[in-house]
């Protein structure tokens, strides 16, 4: 028994340094995979057909110049990384979720939770070391920041269904412990808001992550409760609304209310419609420089109906932007 668990405790690795030559963007003959594993030709036949087995696509081609290649398939399999590629992916995916890439935020949440899950503490270092240096020449942001690491623990706790408790202040600065069951966590208007099960009061809430203090506990495992997308969007969109952000406008779009729709969500604001057109969208913001640079790309007219200290500072980038562009 014990030398069949050798036997395939060594194929199993043989397979992942096989998987690891073919994921190089090169052909690789059979001589030469033989001669890198230490094994035959035929050894090396075999293990090829394992992976196609699990999913891999290896291709073979034929001839003096012929040989073995994992191409792209259908459906994408495990991959593997070498360290500086595992640390170089962390801190990418790190950098996505502070909103780099605007739209892909809580996706590089969810694939960073899964990879910081498994990084070795070495290389965990790396990526909190080179995090903190980039993150120095980094700090030009419009909303309030937040710690990846929180980010990654948030998700990381709400995917294996761990409770969890904090310390959290409200918009009135209001302390208060909480004790939740982690659901998700939403990407809107430049924060990120937890939409979670509040255990004491046993209801649904959301809560602004710049607002939970350090010191989060782990509790219990729990039951998930049933919660679809549109009911975490509708939540974030109650927990957030435009009215309690310290400055509201009204701007008429010309663009069809549905088309509008399709571009902003609830926690931006409320699109009302006016004729097949145009539409009226009522919004809020903490910066009125944030909404004046974010009506810009709604890639449509508009006209700002209120408040006039939001003209004066369209007028403001307007004179900016003419500027930038030169004589005509």
């Amino acid at each position: 028994m014990d030398r069949y668990l050798g036997l395939e405790m060594s194929t199993s690795a043989r397979l992942l340094r096989l998987l690891s030559l073919l994921q190089t963007p090169r052909d690789w003959t059979g001589s030469e995979l033989a001669q890198r594993l230490e094994v035959s030709p035929r050894t090396v036949r075999n293990d090829i057909e394992r992976l196609r087995d699990l999913g891999y696509p290896v291709h073979a081609t034929r001839g003096s110049v012929g040989g073995y290649r994992l191409a792209a398939g259908s459906l994408l399999p495990p991959l593997l990384l070498e360290d500086d590629e595992a640390v170089a992916v962390a801190i990418g995916l790190r950098t996505a979720t502070m909103g780099a890439v605007t739209g892909i935020e809580e996706t590089s949440l969810r694939a960073l939770a899964k990879l910081e899950q498994v990084l070795p503490p070495r290389l965990a270092r790396q990526v909190g070391t080179l995090q903190d240096v980039t993150l120095q020449v980094n700090r030009r942001r419009t909303g309030a920041t937040v710690d990846p690491e929180t980010l990654t623990t948030i998700a990381r706790l709400a995917r294996e269904h761990f409770t969890l408790r904090f310390d959290y202040s409200d918009r009135r600065e209001t302390a208060s412990q909480r004790r939740v069951e982690p659901y998700r966590i939403v990407h809107a208007g430049q924060r990120w808001y937890l939409v979670a099960w509040d255990l004491d009061r046993d209801d649904w809430r959301t809560f602004r992550v710049d607002r939970m203090r350090p010191g989060m506990s782990p509790g219990a495992r729990f039951s998930p409760r049933p919660l679809t997308d549109a009911e975490v969007e509708a939540l974030v969109s109650r927990g957030v609304p435009p009215e309690a952000r310290t400055h509201q406008a009204r701007v008429v779009v010309h663009m069809p209310a549905e088309r509008l729709a399709e571009r902003v969500g609830p926690w931006i604001g409320t699109v009302t419609p006016i004729d097949d057109a145009s539409c009226a969208l009522t919004t809020g913001a903490e910066r009125l420089e944030d909404l004046a640079a974010y009506l810009g790309l709604l890639h449509a007219d508009f006209r700002v109906t209120e408040p006039p200290e939001l003209v004066a500072q369209l007028r403001v980038l307007a004179a900016r932007f003419a500027a930038a562009a030169g004589p005509g």
